[in-house]
């Protein structure tokens, strides 16, 4: 069921039912030349779709902007700062909370969302304990962190998966809309990776050790077909995870 798509009695008859919600969140950032430009935000939407084609859920929009200043000296890549990041996600769920919503599940494709969005819990959390309201229960499920999807990303590509553009977030983004396949041919084959304790500062210091987007990663091995066994995996393992979080 999606929020979008409902009208407001069917939200209220949902919630006689059941008060939990899940919601997407990518971000809109480069993806390496191959990689589409709303992966991060494609993945979980999809996947989102997948959890409610088995459970009795409710799916809202999702936020599809997130924490990408480091990619912003590549073409098309939005980003919003760490603060308004924090500040929507409170919005939403507290907007969500007034209708009598009390579990958030959220479903996110960026790891650099994840600094702002456990920073909003905690801040939904002290609000709710110093004014001695109900505190929502939220959670964040990274859809790539999981130990079968892990597994076969190793399995199907060895050391070439890597830590951005990856190949399983390509590839899940390729079964969702695979008319946007690209076939592009990449030098390296594998980019290069992190060394151990590197890291990056800004954008451009990003691209100058990145320079086609990637990190460690081959996603020009990405397919369809794989993309729909880590999207098989992930609403698998995720439709579990959501079902346990409503029991707290």
């Amino acid at each position: 069921m999606q929020l979008s798509l409902s009208t407001w009695q069917e939200v209220e008859s949902y919630l006689e039912r059941s008060t939990g919600i899940i919601i997407p969140i990518g971000s809109t950032e480069q993806h390496g030349p191959n990689g589409l430009i709303g992966t991060d935000a494609i993945c979980p939407i999809k996947i989102a779709t997948g959890i409610e084609l088995q459970t009795d859920v409710l799916v809202a929009p999702s936020i599809n902007y997130g924490m990408a200043q480091h990619h912003m000296a590549f073409a098309g890549t939005v980003t919003i700062k760490p603060s308004t990041l924090i500040q929507l996600i409170c919005d939403v769920v507290e907007s969500l909370q007034h209708h009598g919503f009390t579990h958030f599940y959220f479903i996110n494709g960026h790891g650099g969302n994840i600094p702002a969005i456990t920073t909003a819990f905690c801040q939904l959390y002290h609000a709710a304990s110093m004014s001695h309201n109900a505190a929502p229960r939220c959670h964040l499920a990274n859809w790539w962190r999981n130990d079968a999807i892990t597994q076969l990303a190793e399995e199907l590509y060895l050391g070439a998966e890597g830590h951005h553009a990856t190949v399983s977030e390509v590839a899940l983004s390729y079964y969702a809309h695979p008319e946007a396949v690209k076939n592009v041919s990449m030098t390296p084959e594998i980019a290069a990776n992190l060394a151990a304790g590197e890291g990056f500062y800004d954008a451009v210091d990003f691209r100058n050790k990145f320079p086609d987007g990637r990190i460690g990663s081959s996603p020009q091995l990405a397919t369809v077909k794989d993309g729909e066994r880590f999207y098989k995996l992930a609403v698998e393992a995720l439709s579990k995870d959501y079902r346990r979080f409503l029991t707290e």
